[in-house]
């Protein structure tokens, strides 16, 4: 009975201790292969289809292959893969949800809150959208 109680308090009292004293507990960052609770399903349900003029200045990032932006106000990281071709991401980071830290480099895009990288695959761990180009409009469909 003693063993069991010195191992049960063994590995209650750190986590309790630190929860307690608001120091908090690290935590390994991950990788694309982790599965976190952070992802794409703790997010709300999608609005529908976005609609964007790519001859809008906004957009203009846009106009290059390898061109990419963050689009905050509708939670989408864009990137121009070809003349025909624009892929569209939900812009929160697989490992905590962040949106607003992305830099893209060498086909990955990195979330800078905890160095993580993230392939511009529609088979990463970034929830991909289908997207069509018609004109200039892009239309995404979540």
């Amino acid at each position: 009975m003693e063993n069991k109680r010195r191992q049960f308090l063994r590995q209650a009292c750190a986590p309790v201790l630190m929860a307690a004293l608001g120091i908090p507990v690290l935590e390994a960052c991950s990788s694309e292969e982790d599965e976190s609770p952070y992802g794409a399903s703790a997010n709300p349900e999608p609005k529908g289809p976005v609609s964007i003029d790519l001859s809008s200045s906004t957009f203009s990032s846009l106009n290059t292959v390898g061109g990419w932006m963050n689009y905050l106000s509708e939670n989408l990281l864009l990137i121009r893969i070809s003349d025909t071709e624009i892929r569209a991401f939900d812009n929160a980071c697989p490992h905590q949800g962040n949106r607003d830290g992305w830099s893209f480099s060498d086909n990955t895009f990195n979330c800078k809150y905890h160095n993580n990288s993230y392939e511009n695959s529609c088979s990463g761990s970034l929830t991909c959208y289908q997207t069509s180009i018609s004109g200039n409009t892009l239309t995404v469909t979540r």
